[in-house]
């Protein structure tokens, strides 16, 4: 397994969600969590997924993900487990 931290932000509209997960199910990244929650209008999710069977290689989804992101208004991020981790320890 090859875990990844995907988030979602940007101003709530309809389709965000399944955007998304169309794309990840197409690439044959699986989501193994998922949360979600809008606040004040603004959508916000976080998804734990494993890319270990994705048929695009990391850089290609980050860009994917970047440009669909601008394509629907949002800012998407992926990064790999460990690097996530390193970052939010205390």
């Amino acid at each position: 397994m090859k875990k990844t931290i995907i988030t979602v932000v940007g101003k709530d509209c309809v389709g965000i969600i399944a955007k998304v997960c169309t794309y990840l199910a197409d690439t044959k990244i699986n989501i193994l969590d998922i949360s979600q929650t809008i606040v004040d209008g603004y959508f916000n999710m976080m998804m734990i997924a494993d890319i270990k069977d994705a048929t695009n290689d990391f850089l290609s989804v980050q860009r994917d993900l970047d440009n669909l992101g601008k394509e629907i208004g949002c800012i998407i991020k992926i990064q790999d487990e460990a690097i996530f981790d390193m970052m939010h320890r205390i």
